[in-house]
């Protein structure tokens, strides 16, 4: 790997990693208070499955941008897929100031959608560009759309 593409990952990891950490900012504070005083769906998993969960889907993310960044030929479908990705990380970083900082669960459902919406339309684009980044970014699908049952339950029920 060279100099270049070696710096090309540092940064998508920077930036995929500081959207879940600066999440985190606004999430800690309100687990132990507002949301443990939520109803949640039976489904709901332990608290400690999150931070893990999330740290491996953002490492995960980076490695897919940083292929269509770094690997991709350039194209217009490459930039489709970088634009798609940068959609949806920017409907990522919303979601937990919404929900958490806000207390907007409603709100936050609409933006939850929203993103499913756009990770789906970025692994799309993505497999004409870099099939091996849409691949990596399966399992955050998976994972989104299970938050996604998590946060219309809390609505529902609360």
């Amino acid at each position: 790997m060279t100099l270049k593409s070696s710096g090309r990952l540092l940064l998508c990891l920077l930036l995929c990693l500081a959207v879940g950490f600066l999440g985190s900012l606004v999430t800690r504070p309100q687990i132990a208070t507002w949301y443990a005083a939520l109803a949640k769906p039976s489904w709901t998993p332990p608290l400690a499955a999150f931070p893990i969960v999330w740290t491996i889907l953002y490492v995960l993310m980076a490695v897919a941008l940083w292929r269509l960044w770094d690997r991709a030929a350039p194209s217009p479908q490459r930039s489709k897929a970088i634009i798609w990705f940068l959609i949806q990380l920017a409907l990522n970083a919303a979601w937990s100031p919404i929900f958490f900082g806000a207390h907007a669960i409603v709100a936050a459902l609409i933006v939850i959608v929203l993103l499913v919406v756009a990770i789906v339309m970025t692994i799309a684009a993505s497999a004409q560009a870099d099939r091996l980044s849409a691949w990596l970014l399966a399992p955050y699908l998976v994972w989104v759309a299970y938050a996604t049952t998590l946060n219309a339950g809390i609505v529902a029920m609360n």
